[in-house]
């Protein structure tokens, strides 16, 4: 049974820095392309920030220079760093597991950030 949970969300004012945290349970975490993607009310879920197996990272253009995504396989744990929070950021944030075609999602936590 896979499980992802998310810590780490909060309210903080624009400018101001948050670190999530995903722990995934499980075997094959460190051969799992992992993910970050978030869903403001009344819109889509969006890709945030994704990183390989092998710790290549990619990033949505929005958040690009200002978040870093992470992972620590000994932890089977994933990151994101979130730094010059921006209103826009607001969302809930979704940790995203992909290992051999077979996808994963933890139940979210919420992000606000207040002008």
């Amino acid at each position: 049974q896979v499980q992802l949970v998310e810590s780490g969300g909060g309210l903080v004012q624009a400018g101001g820095s948050l670190r999530l945290s995903c722990v995934a349970s499980g075997r094959f975490f460190s051969t799992s392309a992992m993910g970050w993607y978030r869903q403001a009310p009344g819109k889509q879920r969006e890709l945030v920030a994704t990183i390989t197996s092998a710790g290549s990272s990619n990033y949505a253009d929005s958040v690009k220079d200002r978040f870093i995504i992470s992972r620590d396989n000994a932890r089977n744990t994933l990151y994101l760093q979130m730094n010059s929070l921006k209103p826009e950021d607001t969302a809930n944030y979704y940790c995203h597991r992909n290992w051999a075609g077979q996808t994963y999602w933890g139940q979210g936590t919420q992000v606000t950030v207040s002008s």
